[in-house]
């Protein structure tokens, strides 16, 4: 297993991708930390999945999430990957888009058991992470550095796998596009977020704020970020 591939970054839609790689059809899944839950719709209205529990363990984020009132085959629930509320052997899918790094370091082991506890013999997880790299990364870290956490995620993973818990089917290496049409917009969605408390001073919200423009074009500013996805299968 490798954290990255810095010659594999061609930007592609994440969806579509996991869509074209797992077995939905008629399956039970569980999404870790579905934020805003805009993957989960995307997933939903695609109709072959039987049913999705939605898991969010932001208590403002999963009140809001509540309030979706067109997706009947979403279960929204609050909590966390570390003590996920299922039973046992009762999802064919797990997902989690870039959220196993929010989990606490210590606790990370502790999710990627529950994780492999909640799926069903043969069962797929799709843990993906962002890589520490790229051009929106260099003005993220400036309030925001996941270095630690991100390669605190990585290893958890290769534990799991090592120990046999899951087993790695295959690494997928890719980019995916943000897009920006200027710093309220980036304000908006990486500053003042619910999730994290960022208190940035005066003097470093100028800083951010002076990196990122440096990105700003008349259209906006557009960032490929590189991305890892560990594809595991839970054995039996």
């Amino acid at each position: 297993m490798k954290i990255a591939d810095p010659l594999q970054t061609a930007a592609c839609n994440e969806v579509e991708l996991l869509l074209d790689e797992l077995p939905f059809a008629g399956a039970r899944v569980l999404e870790l930390g579905c934020g805003r839950a805009e993957k989960t719709r995307t997933l939903a209205e695609n109709g072959r999945p039987q049913e999705i529990v939605a898991l969010e363990v932001d208590a403002v984020q999963h009140a809001r999430n509540l309030q979706i009132a067109d997706l009947p085959g979403v279960d929204f629930r609050q909590g966390g990957a570390e003590a996920i509320p299922a039973e046992d052997a009762s999802f064919d899918v797990v997902i989690m888009f870039k959220s196993l790094h929010h989990v606490p370091v210590e606790l990370m082991d502790r999710a990627l058991g529950e994780i492999a506890r909640v799926l069903r013999p043969g069962g797929r997880a799709w843990i993906s992470e962002p890589v520490f790299a790229g051009e929106l990364n260099e003005v993220m870290r400036l309030f925001h550095d996941e270095k630690i956490v991100r390669e605190a995620a990585f290893a958890a993973v290769r534990r799991a796998v090592d120990d046999g818990r899951l087993a790695l089917e295959r690494q997928l290496f890719f980019g995916t596009r943000s897009r920006f049409a200027d710093f309220a917009e980036f304000d908006a969605r990486m500053i003042r977020v619910t999730h994290s408390d960022h208190r940035l001073s005066p003097a470093l919200y100028r800083q951010v704020e002076e990196r990122f423009s440096a990105h700003l074009t008349p259209t906006g500013a557009s960032f490929v970020s590189p991305q890892r996805v560990d594809l595991l299968r839970k054995p039996g």
